[in-house]
């Protein structure tokens, strides 16, 4: 279950608001760049030709607030969040953007296509799910709409001639919380096929995650002569001054990561939520040895904000919720530790008030 951080709220410069805002847009663009697409067309599976048409739905932007502007620190495919429980939706400053002239349900709604009429909300072992109580607030708001919605695992999909199915419920379109981001698993076989022969629509969908969502695409961005292809120059500069320097591990030799590990974060290349992270300053020396250097890949460390609240110190950072161009929420995580968590009292997600500056 989602809980809303004790600090109810966290205060944000208009100023960083605009510059991550406007960074997303950038990123946003590269899913339509022809010349993107073609500098990685290597690396994209078969499911990233499907689906080009339409906007990713809630893409996650998290950021770090630093005294040299917001940083990137990772793009999400599938981004949740925006859902407190007992509290109900993150509120949102909704009167200090001026974009925002409807209340946020009715911006989450506006994501999903009127065609939509018949909608499975799928994840893994749904039922499971540590953000279930949050897909069962959109089932609600889309039936408050007067769309048929279920919450399904793969499996409770049934395929057919003709499309996919829940029962006798045949499905226009699927919101995808589920990981398998390309489809790739035999429990999603099903949902490729579907997808792939234009017998249901996706969203999120597996181009999303190939030309944004992956890690080894920041470092893509790093690569000589990727963004000069696909941009002018001052957006190049731009993005590498909010995109923390990244790599693939495999690029530099294992003792010099291990030298100067202290100034990097250690991810995994294709998992998500802060899994597998590690901080190379806490690392033994063990744990680096069995890392797979083919599937890691090796962050610039920049710290996260902290905040005092009651005494305690706070970690923070900040979610911009995308829908192409749109913004359509904010969110910032307070936590205490190393990676990003929520076990300690007080964690939790907490509501942005963005400030004018002066």
């Amino acid at each position: 279950m989602n809980t809303l951080a004790d600090l109810k709220e966290v205060h944000i410069s208009r100023k960083n608001i605009e510059q991550m805002l406007g960074f997303s847009r950038t990123v946003m663009d590269l899913s339509t760049n022809a010349a993107y697409a073609q500098s990685i067309q290597e690396h994209l599976p078969e499911t990233a030709n499907a689906m080009s048409d339409e906007a990713p739905i809630l893409m996650g932007f998290d950021f770090h607030i630093t005294d040299d502007g917001p940083k990137l620190i990772e793009i999400n495919n599938n981004a949740g969040g925006l859902f407190a429980g007992d509290s109900g939706w993150i509120a949102q400053d909704d009167a200090a953007w001026e974009e925002w002239q409807q209340p946020l349900p009715a911006r989450l709604l506006s994501m999903f296509p009127a065609s939509w009429q018949s909608i499975a909300i799928m994840d893994e072992a749904v039922d499971d799910q540590y953000m279930y109580p949050e897909m069962q607030a959109y089932a609600a708001l889309l039936r408050q709409d007067g769309r048929q919605v279920c919450l399904v695992s793969p499996e409770d999909i049934r395929e057919a001639d003709d499309g996919l199915y829940v029962g006798t419920q045949r499905l226009d379109g699927i919101y995808n919380r589920h990981c398998d981001f390309y489809l790739e698993s035999d429990a999603m076989a099903h949902i490729r096929r579907a997808l792939m022969s234009g017998l249901v629509r996706l969203n999120p969908y597996p181009r999303s995650y190939a030309f944004l969502g992956h890690k080894a695409r920041m470092v893509d961005w790093w690569r000589e002569g990727v963004l000069e292809g696909c941009m002018p120059e001052a957006q190049v500069r731009n993005m590498r001054h909010i995109v923390l320097r990244i790599h693939a591990m495999s690029a530099i030799e294992r003792e010099e990561w291990w030298r100067t590990r202290k100034q990097w974060v250690f991810k995994p290349e294709a998992r998500h939520g802060g899994k597998g992270v590690l901080l190379g300053k806490g690392m033994s020396r063990k744990r680096f040895d069995g890392m797979d250097a083919s599937d890691t890949v090796v962050q610039e460390l920049v710290p996260a904000s902290v905040l005092e609240h009651e005494g305690r110190a706070y970690k923070f950072d900040i979610r911009l919720y995308m829908y192409g161009h749109t913004l359509v929420a904010l969110a910032g995580r307070l936590w205490r530790g190393q990676v990003t968590n929520f076990r300690e009292e007080g964690s939790g997600w907490t509501s942005i008030r963005i400030d004018d500056e002066g």
